[in-house]
């Protein structure tokens, strides 16, 4: 056998080795995923946990508690975690006892409800609407910013706001730009949020809002189209209602109740006042009722203004489509707005003219029946 034959046999066995080691880390690694999918398959055989509540805690230590409505156990004193009445908690699949606390009193949905940032919209955003954006201002933020200047005259600041009126007059929008202005955590819901299935989860919901309020001082409270839950009580009532009135009592007796707390300001809006209880609308609970109405051709231009700022216009009358657009709510004007900026990009055009506006208003209204509910292409 020659060198050169005993160098290429040298050279295979290296390569042979560099390949055999190339292998083992491939198997380490089908290994690893082995084990990790094989943990995987345990996870998914074990028995699931079950969440629950903390309905109270007796003198003894001893835990009532409930994972469904209308099971309720009683648990051993657990000297480890020391939950709460009202705390969700982890209960065993087979013992039930308790293995963790998910959140102290408030439920994760009821958390998820409070903005964490503060609305973008600004005063500067909100046209025609003078009167009730001064309105809200002594209402809302002036109890929030400068406090002292009601305890130097002698009166309790006040509480809260009803924001009533059409469709699409900036109700929602004013809410939001009062959250900003004042700088106060925001925790929004809609009145149909409040209207659960089970007995007392609805009024439950109510107790943790206005927990999470007092938690995150300065805060308001704004429930829209509270009219899903405060309807006139008759003494005709059906199975439904009842829940719906247990919840609806539970919201007046916290606002009863957190009246005199400093830093917590309660604002609800509706478009049907008349159905509204009498018992929520007293002062005390809405110390003011703003009406919003459909703004009138001064306020119509304002509003033109504002959606058009940073449009790209060419020789547009925005008087003269002020004057066109009566019985047009805030939301219908922006709707003419983008339907003409809609009209421009079909033309392939960079500048919106006045014919743009033309056609849009033309789609919006209907000459038999006046404005449009939907706009159809």
């Amino acid at each position: 056998m020659t060198e050169s034959d005993i160098k290429k046999i040298q050279k295979k066995i290296v390569s042979l080795e560099q390949s055999l080691d190339k292998k083992d880390k491939e198997i380490e690694k089908l290994k690893k995923m082995l084990d990790e999918y094989q943990g995987f398959l345990d996870q998914m055989k074990k028995q699931p946990l079950i969440i629950g509540s903390v309905e109270r805690v007796l003198k003894d230590g001893r835990i009532i508690a409930s994972h469904a409505p209308g099971n309720r156990v009683l648990l051993q004193p657990n000297t480890f975690l020391k939950p709460e009445a009202g705390d969700s908690v982890v209960l065993h699949g087979q013992s039930l006892q308790i293995l963790d606390i998910l959140s102290k009193k408030i439920r994760d949905h009821v958390v998820g409800m409070e903005l964490i940032e503060s609305p973008s919209v600004s005063f500067e955003d909100i046209g025609g609407l003078d009167p009730q954006i001064e309105a809200i201002r002594e209402i809302i933020e002036l109890p929030l910013l400068h406090r002292e200047l009601f305890d130097q005259i002698g009166i309790d600041p006040p509480t809260g706001a009803l924001l009533s009126g059409p469709p699409g007059t900036g109700k929602t929008l004013l809410a939001k730009a009062i959250a900003t202005s004042s700088k106060a955590r925001f925790i929004h819901l809609v009145g149909s949020d409040l209207v659960q299935k089970f007995i007392g989860e609805g009024s439950r919901m109510v107790r943790e809002v206005f927990s999470l309020a007092k938690e995150n001082l300065p805060a308001i409270i704004f429930i829209d189209e509270i009219d899903a839950i405060a309807v006139k009580r008759t003494s005709e009532v059906y199975k439904g209602d009842r829940e719906v009135q247990r919840t609806f009592m539970q919201l007046l007796s916290e606002l009863d109740g957190f009246a005199n707390k400093e830093g917590i300001m309660f604002i609800a809006a509706t478009n049907r006042e008349d159905v509204l209880d009498p018992a929520i609308l007293r002062p005390g609970r809405f110390d003011r009722i703003i009406k919003f109405d459909l703004p009138n051709e001064e306020a119509r231009l304002m509003i033109l203004k504002i959606h058009t700022r940073k449009m790209n216009l060419n020789n547009v009358d925005l008087e003269e489509i002020a004057k066109k657009t009566e019985g047009f709510s805030g939301a219908h004007i922006k709707a003419l707005v983008t339907e003409a900026g809609i009209k421009c990009l079909r033309e392939r055009g960079n500048k919106v003219i006045q014919a743009h506006f033309n056609k849009a208003l033309a789609e919006i209204v209907d000459k038999e029946h006046g404005i449009k509910d939907y706009i159809y292409s």
